[in-house]
């Protein structure tokens, strides 16, 4: 399966052999759940989402505090 993701770091193309959610792309890429919002295919998902193959994920991250 292959896959986009979109970060404020850039695009990248993925390859997995495997099913994987939305939370394994954050964990992969080590950005905590709570500080990013995903999109799949531009539609906000949650991060239990399975991911398909051809699918653009696009994670955007939160900036939060006081």
């Amino acid at each position: 399966m292959k896959f986009t993701v979109i970060t404020d770091e850039g695009k990248r193309v993925m390859e997995s052999e495997e099913k994987k959610k939305i939370k394994d792309i954050l964990q992969e890429l080590q950005i905590p759940l709570e500080t990013a919002v995903v999109k799949r295919n531009s539609e906000i998902v949650i991060e239990e989402e399975e991911i398909s193959d051809g699918d653009i994920i696009e994670i955007i991250r939160v900036i939060y505090g006081g």
